[in-house]
């Protein structure tokens, strides 16, 4: 198959890539805009290989999508292109409205164009694959799972925006035809990720010895999902997902906030000890962040009855070997704690703003 992955160069990105490109064989051209999160590096692999072709552009640029589009005669569109995080939607939103809703629109509008001139065969099995996360739901109470029927309630700029962008993709098929595919995730943990997010912050600030924040009281939870594990989910989701359907994505590994930290801790002292101590002694609690749903759960049942994908990975199997990558591999995530994010808290001004509301 020829693909564009957009946002290929990302966490989730850089991983579907691998996966098509190394495992798969595939004929893959990358779009990506190359923003703080986004690093060449993670494609290395891929780089000099037969049929992969690396585009630095940005989505919203309608067209130089359709130039590409059309150059590139894709069998299918996997879009992943996003700002993907709640702290920074909550510290300033306008990045994520123009790459995640009018992004998500000019490649569609270029996807269109392209799928309607295609011969009748190519057009009937064409595909366009959107992302998309569990947090356009909102917040679950103590039981229950987020269903491909749950309305959808988003909490945060960075939910609101990806919910908008699920519904452009959705009346895409439904107007116009366009066979869209919508998938929706919960939390993604594995290598190459931005150090920016739960998982390798807490991982990289312990083995600096630097205190490990936690929000509230930490008993926010979360759905856990190796990225490995989603990717090949993604790709079962394209060859076999109907049309116009949704489908989520769970690794079934609730954990809350405050025992995935004490998780890493206790597999690092494990792996590499402190010779400081336990480094449970480096957790703090810090006041909580804006619009912080309490807890989210995914019910994956389609994606395993329908197609056939189970996840591979327990959450103690997934973090043991991410954190194993992230000890072995200081040549990627070093160079973006000294230079690009250091560890800081982020989207303290819209908690600031909060406060002085209250007062």
């Amino acid at each position: 198959m020829r693909i564009l992955v957009t946002g290929g160069a990302g966490f989730i990105g850089s991983a579907l890539t691998r996966h098509l490109v190394l495992d798969l064989g595939a004929e893959v051209l990358v779009v990506d805009k190359l923003t703080y999160a986004g690093d060449r590096r993670s494609l290395r692999d891929c780089e000099g290989r037969p049929g992969f072709v690396f585009l630095e552009a940005d989505i919203v640029d309608g067209a130089r999508m359709e130039a590409a589009i059309n150059a590139f005669q894709p069998d299918a569109v996997m879009h992943l292109a996003a700002e993907s995080h709640v702290d920074r939607s909550i510290a300033g939103a306008t990045p994520f409205i123009h790459t995640n809703i009018v992004g998500t629109f000019a490649l569609l509008e270029a996807a269109r164009a392209y799928w309607q001139d295609l011969e009748p065969e190519a057009r009937a099995a064409f595909r366009f694959l959107h992302v998309s996360t569990d947090e356009v739901y909102g917040s679950l109470g103590e039981t229950g799972a987020f269903t491909e029927a749950t309305p959808y309630d988003p909490r945060s700029p960075y939910s609101a925006s990806k919910a908008a962008s699920d519904h452009l993709a959705r009346a895409w098929h439904e107007t116009y035809g366009l066979p869209t595919l919508v998938t929706n995730c919960s939390n993604n943990y594995g290598p190459f990720h931005f150090p920016e997010k739960l998982i390798p912050l807490v991982a990289l600030n312990a083995l600096e010895g630097k205190q490990l924040p936690v929000y509230g009281d930490g008993g926010n939870v979360r759905d856990w999902l190796h990225v490995e594990d989603h990717v090949r989910a993604l790709v079962a989701v394209l060859r076999g997902g109907r049309p116009g359907a949704t489908y989520n994505i769970g690794g079934r590994a609730e954990r809350t906030n405050l025992q995935v930290v004490q998780a890493i801790c206790d597999t690092l002292d494990r792996l590499r000890p402190d010779p400081e101590g336990p480094r449970r002694r480096l957790i703090s609690f810090v006041p909580d962040r804006p619009g912080h749903d309490r807890r989210y759960a995914i019910d994956p049942t389609r994606i395993e009855q329908d197609l056939g994908w189970h996840a591979r990975e327990t959450f103690e199997t997934g973090l043991n070997r991410t954190l194993r990558w992230y000890l072995d591999n200081d040549w990627w995530w070093r160079p973006l704690r000294e230079r690009r994010y250091g560890g800081e808290r982020l989207g303290l001004a819209g908690l600031l703003r909060r406060a002085a509301v209250a007062g």
